[in-house]
């Protein structure tokens, strides 16, 4: 353990910041599975801003790397796209 004053400090931070990046990091991956799940396009449309403005925050805030944040929405908006066509035949 740690034996100056700062550095539990940063610790404690540390452990914050930890169980706080998690926290968020499996809500948005519960909310991208939900989404996936969807199989009506114009629910998972409507979903998707919310999916996507939540992957954004990770990736601002250094949770998951950005471009691993365009990988997700990307395939997420193909996965919505293609409800529609698959709806149409």
């Amino acid at each position: 353990m740690a034996n100056h004053k700062a550095t539990k400090k940063d610790v404690r931070q540390a452990t914050k910041r930890r169980d706080r990046n998690r926290y968020y990091g499996k809500t948005t991956r519960n909310a991208i599975r939900d989404l996936r799940e969807i199989k009506v396009q114009k629910e998972a449309g409507d979903k998707l801003p919310e999916v996507a403005a939540m992957i954004d925050k990770l990736a601002k805030k250094g949770v998951i790397h950005k471009n691993k944040a365009a990988n997700l929405k990307s395939k997420l908006a193909r996965k919505v796209n293609t409800l529609g066509a698959t709806a149409a035949k």
